[in-house]
């Protein structure tokens, strides 16, 4: 089968083989993106022992490629929705293999802080880019397991990056860790060539094309509920080393292998959810279950923590797999309610919301955590789980089609 857009209106056909092919491309694709954007967190110690950088001016460090995803992802999904998937994600993930290189070579913390910048810029692409293939390849009934597989390589690609980037900096050097996301890009670059096929699309009429955000507030609610749900779980993605490091007495290593498995468990979990919400007809139902469990589980967590408890370690890991869980089922309701002419743009903003926020965690989590103490920065991240609660907008929620 050609490799090119098919047309408009066209009737395509792959197998299933083929199917789960591009699933596991794409899937490697947005985990070298996790690793070009999240792996930075992992180089905050580096940073500050050999550096010499305060630690919320590492976390400035390690928010600059997720800044260049936030300002790039809307973008890239106007590219996908005019030109399709394959070229952006082919496109993007030579760029991020270019400038997480230019990171190795660059000769001070500013120069590195530019080329993380433009690593996550290019790292956006698979965003938008690998959840439509996803969406125009399978089946309503299938998507939201598709959709959970491949929403795990984000903690997939973030435990790889914590097992490695982090032990590569702690014995040779923030630069040479780089070498991890540039490796990532590079491999998801030549899957990616070798099986994704864009998908067909319905020929275009006016009133399919229309901007899905006039009907209902059904996509700003979900875009809300999702920011609000990122505070915990960067809190616990970003500093769940430092705190097991500096807090815990834990090694560098020790504590990277715990982060590591807790990443395992997250992606098992958004395809547990995934298929949840399969089987109970709904993406809405279980996303608000997901966030009932980040309240609990992130209060729990502040709350041991502060009292110095080693079950505080235990709930570490626990709320590694509910704070993920939420992304897989937000994402696939947004493709579905956007529909083949503006996803594209639709998870752009769904995602540049996200990175929003996520940009604001690590520097402003890292001025509580050395004022007040991580006990603090885990409670205030289930206050913001709780305020997501209602938001949830179940009651606006459509079949599944």
């Amino acid at each position: 089968m050609a490799l090119t857009r098919p047309a408009p209106g066209r009737a395509v056909e792959v197998g299933t083989v083929r199917r789960w092919a591009m699933l596991g491309a794409t899937t490697l694709a947005q985990a070298a993106s996790a690793v070009a954007v999240h792996g930075p967190a992992f180089l905050i110690p580096a940073l500050v022992a050999r550096s010499g950088l305060t630690l919320a001016q590492a976390g400035l460090v390690a928010a600059a490629p997720v800044l260049g995803t936030m300002l790039t992802l809307v973008a890239w999904g106007a590219v996908v929705d005019r030109h399709g998937e394959r070229l952006v994600l082919l496109a993007g993930l030579a760029g991020t293999a270019v400038a997480s290189v230019a990171g190795v070579l660059a000769p001070g913390t500013t120069t590195l802080a530019l080329a993380l910048f433009l690593a996550g810029a290019a790292a956006a692409s698979a965003n938008a880019a690998s959840g439509r293939v996803i969406v125009g390849w399978f089946p309503p009934e299938r998507r939201g397991l598709a959709m959970g597989i491949r929403q795990m390589a984000q903690p997939v690609g973030v435990g790889v990056a914590a097992v490695s980037m982090a032990v590569v900096a702690d014995a040779h050097g923030v630069t040479a860790a780089l070498w991890l996301p540039t490796a990532a890009a590079a491999l998801g670059l030549v899957l990616v060539a070798a099986v994704v096929i864009d998908p067909p699309r319905p020929v275009r009429r006016q009133q399919a094309s229309d901007s899905p955000y006039r009907s209902d507030r059904y996509l700003p609610r979900i875009h809300g509920v999702s920011m609000l749900l990122v505070v915990p779980q960067f809190v616990v993605w970003t500093y769940a080393l430092v705190w097991l490091v500096s807090e815990r007495g834990w090694s560098a290593g020790t504590a990277g292998v715990l982060v590591a498995l807790t990443q395992v468990a997250g992606a098992l979990g958004r395809i547990g959810v995934g298929q949840l919400s399969d089987v109970v007809g709904s993406r809405m139902r279980p996303l608000r279950w997901v966030a009932v469990a980040a309240v609990v589980t992130m209060a729990a967590l502040g709350l041991t923590a502060g009292l110095g408890w080693g079950v505080a370690v235990v709930l570490l890991v626990v709320a590694s797999t509910v704070t993920v869980a939420d992304n897989g089922l937000a994402f696939t309701a947004v493709a579905e309610r956007a529909g083949p002419f503006w996803s594209g743009r639709a998870l752009g903003l769904q995602n540049t919301g996200q990175f929003l926020v996520a940009a604001c965690v690590p520097p402003v989590a890292g001025l509580v955590a050395t004022h007040v103490g991580y006990a603090a920065v885990f409670g205030l991240a289930a206050v913001f789980a709780a305020v997501a609660l209602p938001l949830v907008p179940v009651r606006d929620e459509r079949d599944l089609s």
